[in-house]
């Protein structure tokens, strides 16, 4: 159980810190950099902490996903980048391998 709470902290982290890349205008904005700088570095933390129990493969694919639909809907909401239909139907095929990964693979830690 510890892996997943260490995941979702790498996830959350992640994306607040993706988030903070735009804000950052190219690191020429000091707090948006900041936040960039420490979210990255808390979220490799975490990411090094599950991977001593779960595998890197599934632990890179839960995270990547989880991270590319939550990057998207913070997008929506704090810049409008509303996305196109096409881009919603493949992030629901990217959940739901992340959901087929955690519910049927025999790699993963339960």
């Amino acid at each position: 159980m510890t892996a997943y709470v260490h995941l979702t902290l790498a996830i959350v982290l992640e994306v607040i810190a993706t988030s903070a890349l735009k804000a950052s205008d190219g690191f020429t904005k000091l707090v948006p950099s900041l936040v960039v700088i420490g979210g990255y570095i808390a979220t490799f933390y975490f990411f090094s902490l599950v991977l001593k129990t779960m595998p890197v493969g599934v632990a890179y694919a839960i995270w990547c996903g989880l991270g590319i639909v939550l990057v998207t809907l913070t997008s929506v909401i704090l810049y409008n980048q509303i996305p196109d239909f096409p881009a919603v139907v493949g992030m629901m095929f990217i959940l739901l391998g992340v959901c087929i990964i955690n519910y049927f693979s025999k790699t993963i830690v339960h």
